[in-house]
């Protein structure tokens, strides 16, 4: 394989270097890719796995010079419902839409397999750099992408291993700081709402792990598959307050790791006429553009997506210039803010 230079990063796979790891022709992967049917099976599954081994993908813009750009950036997000998400998009877009570049929005659902789907049409398209929500991506995906000698960003995570730069923030530092801010304002009672997005489980467990450490245990915990919603907090809490029924148990904090479900706690509460938060209170994640307007005032942690986007997209571009290697990271942190929903003094005693 050629060697990359600084700007690129990373030697760009060829389809010689299938060929050869197959050990076959290189017209023989040719035709393996465009005319399967063409090639005898034990043959095909030689070069199958020399694919999914070197990452290799298709160039189906046939005929274009390598040295081309494509003036293409693909950005891949969880879900464009989200405003945390769309913040960051945004703020993305409009920072290469000024320097030239379009830009190409993929959804993969909080699921790994499915990004792996997008991220071979995103590949075979050679954008000239991949934006990526997270850090977790299945083998396939991380051997295409570095496979592909493209700069790729990824955001919204922190990890010692990233593909190649890499903006975001702790989310075990995260849990860990709620859990410190609450017990700090004399919570001893907790529930936690949760979905099973990859990293708001780490907060999760995060937050966990700082009360067993004080010997606080969680009351009720209670996770749902799919995408955070209202109808999870208002269940959520109706499931909490028929298990403390009877019990005798102090005011409870409700922690969600998304707003929304924090949103979904309230609207129960405000129904069943539970005071928040003298009865309980109530701890969103996101600070999303209702969270300072709910009643009471939603307390959560903020982080700052457009900061997150604007950031990304600068590095990106640098990148393209060849200003800066691989290995770039950049935390931005959070701010945890306390609003009328965790209002200690409002409290019962």
């Amino acid at each position: 394989m050629s060697s990359g230079s600084k700007g690129q990063g990373r030697a760009t796979v060829t389809l010689s270097d299938v060929a050869r790891l197959a050990g076959v022709a290189p017209m023989t992967v040719s035709r393996y890719l465009n005319q399967p049917e063409a090639v005898r099976e034990p043959t095909r599954l030689k070069v199958r796995r020399a694919i999914e081994q070197t990452g290799y993908v298709h160039n189906r813009l046939a005929g274009a010079l390598k040295s081309s750009r494509t003036r293409l950036v693909a950005v891949v997000v969880p879900m464009v419902t989200n405003p945390i998400f769309s913040d960051a998009f945004q703020a993305i877009n409009e920072r290469l839409a000024k320097a030239g570049y379009q830009v190409l929005l993929g959804v993969s659902g909080y699921q790994s397999e499915q990004e792996q789907e997008l991220l071979e049409v995103i590949l075979s398209r050679r954008p000239d750099g991949i934006i990526l929500t997270g850090t977790l991506h299945t083998t396939i995906s991380r051997n295409r992408l570095r496979a592909a000698g493209v700069p790729v960003v990824e955001t919204w995570d922190l990890s010692t291993e990233p593909i190649d730069m890499l903006v975001g923030f702790s989310h075990e530092q995260a849990g860990r700081e709620v859990a410190r801010h609450l017990l700090g304002q004399g919570y001893q009672q907790f529930a936690l709402f949760a979905v099973d997005d990859p990293r708001g489980l780490r907060r999760a467990d995060s937050f966990s792990a700082t009360l067993a450490e004080q010997g606080v245990s969680i009351l009720h915990r209670r996770v749902w598959q799919g995408l955070p919603s209202l109808a999870q907090g208002r269940q959520g809490l109706s499931e909490l307050m028929d298990s403390l029924q009877g019990s005798g148990q102090g005011p409870c904090v409700v922690v969600c790791t998304s707003d929304t479900i924090a949103q979904g706690v309230l609207t129960e509460a405000a129904a069943r006429g539970i005071r928040v938060p003298e009865q309980l209170a109530v701890m969103g994640f996101g600070d999303m553009a209702f969270a300072a307007h709910t009643f009471p005032a939603l307390s959560t942690v903020r982080i700052d997506g457009a900061l997150m986007g604007q950031t990304a997209a600068m590095m990106l571009l640098e990148r393209l210039q060849g200003e800066v290697d691989s290995g770039k990271t950049v935390d931005i942190g959070f701010s945890v803010m306390q609003r009328d929903s965790t209002a200690a003094n409002n409290r019962q005693a």
